[in-house]
């Protein structure tokens, strides 16, 4: 049963990254030369720069693709707030992998979120995040406090 859920993670988290390949090639033709690539906590560009940077972040997504991918492929090279032991190590190893996997969920989803941003904004300066960014960190914040709950559980 877990493998199923580990693999409906990476078909769902691979496409995740395809689909941000897909919205950044699709809509790079009709972008301006110069698109917002930072914006201040009020929500308004600080910064411009060449609409090449708008591969930044499918780059950016790719790259923890590959790292996340190994980090789940090596459950012992991590890091983990409790000693592993034989007791413990299947439990410690399962809450990783389905961790590590829900990470990248948010992560993925931060970045399209910033992607759609950034693009919308190009155009009209008045639009608004679909989701504030302060919700999508809360989101991985209290993600992680659940693991570091789950995690001291199951000593």
């Amino acid at each position: 049963m877990e493998n199923i859920l580990l693999l409906i993670f990476d078909i769902f988290n691979f496409g995740l990254l395809v689909f941000l390949w897909w919205f950044t090639v699709k809509h790079y033709k009709t972008l301006s030369q110069t698109i917002p690539v930072h914006f201040d906590f009020d929500g308004k560009a600080d910064r411009l720069g060449s609409k090449k940077y708008s591969f930044l972040l499918p780059v950016l997504l790719t790259i923890t693709y590959f790292l996340f991918a190994f980090a789940v492929r090596e459950p012992g090279a991590a890091n983990f707030p409790v000693e592993i032991t034989r007791d413990n190590e299947y439990t410690q190893y399962l809450i990783m992998k389905i961790f590590i996997r829900w990470l990248y969920t948010l992560i993925a989803l931060i970045f399209l979120n910033s992607q759609d941003y950034m693009f919308r904004y190009s155009f009209d300066e008045t639009v608004k995040p679909k989701v504030p960014l302060s919700t999508a960190f809360l989101a991985v914040i209290g993600s992680v406090a659940i693991v570091f709950i789950l995690v001291g559980q199951s000593k």
